[in-house]
């Protein structure tokens, strides 16, 4: 079965938009392990303007699946991951000033930076999954930057899944997906998807993608909680991705 790693980042913009500690990301994360959660992904930017790298700090102790930090890896970032050592790190080619991540890696422009970068964590006994397009031709690259695995950058599959219910034609951007997957299977790279994902369209990607080790989902999931409970939630998510 798939792994469902919950992105708890809006929680911590609830927090902060108010000040004070509620609610309680740390509180949070346990809750969401306690209600079936696989593993808990945070992605801490320089801003802070959610997670702050002390909930990184705080949360690992408390994290008992698997612990999952994305980011852009500036020297902040590194020391922060390191110091931690979480079970995965989500390497993403987020700018700065980024409001969400929208692209995946250049695998062949940076092969050089994402080789330091990689080496660095898997020396310090960390899995590294690299945040790509469905994008064949990059897929390669992932592999000779020492990737273990490769994240799926799903926001646009999201949007041309909700147009080809009009358009069904749209739907054929699916393929690249699929392709995708494929070559990263069959060189050795595990696989992950991210953003975007939500109960409409999981179902979907998870049986034309079976080799899907994991999802990390945050905002439509945060989203669907305010109306249907985070217990319920998290396995209306987690029945999404049963075999």
């Amino acid at each position: 079965m798939t792994k469902l790693s919950v992105n708890i980042n809006k929680f911590a913009t609830l927090r902060n938009a108010r000040g004070g500690n509620l609610p309680d990301i740390l509180k949070v994360a346990q809750d969401c392990e306690r209600f079936g959660a696989d593993g808990i992904t945070v992605h801490p930017r320089p801003d802070e303007r959610h997670i702050r790298y002390q909930d990184v700090r705080d949360l690992k102790p408390l994290v008992t699946t698997e612990f999952n930090i994305e980011g852009y890896p500036s020297q902040d970032f590194m020391d922060l991951v390191l110091a931690v050592k979480p079970h995965q790190c989500t390497l993403v080619p987020d700018p700065p000033d980024a409001i969400t991540s929208n692209t995946g890696w250049d695998t062949i422009a940076c092969q050089s930076q994402l080789k330091d970068v990689i080496s660095t964590l898997k020396k310090a006994g960390i899995r590294v999954s690299i945040f790509l397009n469905a994008d064949v031709t990059k897929v390669e690259g992932a592999k000779t930057a020492g990737a273990d695995r490769i994240e799926l950058y799903t926001g646009p599959y999201a949007e041309e899944y909700t147009n080809a219910r009009t358009q069904p034609q749209n739907l054929q951007l699916f393929n690249d997906y699929k392709n995708t997957a494929r070559e990263a299977t069959a060189i050795g790279l595990d696989l992950n998807a991210g953003h975007d994902l939500n109960l409409d369209n999981l179902r979907f990607f998870k049986l034309h993608i079976p080799q899907l080790k994991e999802v990390s989902i945050g905002h439509a999931l945060v989203a669907d909680a305010l109306y249907f409970g985070l217990e319920n939630t998290i396995q209306m998510y987690k029945r999404q991705l049963a075999d």
